[in-house]
């Protein structure tokens, strides 16, 4: 009689378990449909960037053969939210210059910030390097680049976002952001305005491609 009993008892623990997983599962597979309902019909759009401007304070290849650059630009980045329902944390932002693929300034960092619907921010940070070794055959291409007079240069912004719909956060999603500057060092007077010694700005507003 007694072990018919534990029988029974182990059975209904059994059967209560795996209701209770059971709910657990379809309680999660709702959740996961309705996040995915509200998404498909928000229709997140990623942000736009815009690159408005450069200025360009110092810029000078050296070494022999030339492996070493030392720079030091202000660009000024927008960046807007088109969407009117969904919000963009940028819990990490990080600015930073390249030529031919190659990073030739030091990272520079965006104070984390939340952009709210159709929002625009705008940041104006430095992007520098002192003696920041370059691949050879990059050196002589830069340097060759800057003795014919114009450096097409990459403005890029690499970084973490999250959504915000309503109060649902999504996860963390990785952010691209690649923009063009052209730098003309034969006119530098015609191509751009001379803001002091030796510094000249650059202006641009031209949009960037993003990825998300």
């Amino acid at each position: 009689m007694i072990s018919k009993d534990c029988g029974s008892h182990s059975h209904s623990r059994r059967k209560l378990i795996r209701r209770i997983i059971w709910s657990i599962i379809i309680i999660l597979f709702i959740i996961f449909l309705t996040i995915l309902l509200i998404w498909a019909i928000l229709q997140p759009s990623k942000p736009r960037f815009i690159l408005q401007d450069a200025t360009v304070y110092a810029f000078n290849v050296s070494g022999n053969p030339p492996n070493l650059l030392t720079s030091n630009f202000q660009v000024t980045l927008s960046s807007r939210n088109p969407n009117d329902k969904i919000g963009v944390y940028y819990d990490r932002l990080e600015v930073y210059a390249a030529y031919q693929n190659q990073q030739i300034t030091y990272r520079t960092s965006i104070p984390p910030t939340y952009q709210g619907h159709k929002e625009v921010n705008i940041w104006s940070p430095f992007v520098y390097g002192t003696s920041v070794p370059i691949a050879p055959f990059t050196g002589v291409s830069l340097d060759g680049d800057q003795e014919n007079g114009a450096i097409r240069l990459d403005i890029r912004a690499d970084g973490r976002v999250r959504w915000k719909v309503g109060a649902f956060i999504t996860g963390k999603y990785h952010l691209y952001v690649r923009c063009q500057a052209f730098i003309n060092f034969a006119n530098k007077a015609a191509a751009g305005v001379i803001v002091g010694d030796n510094a000249v700005k650059y202006t641009y507003a031209q949009g960037c491609s993003v990825s998300v």
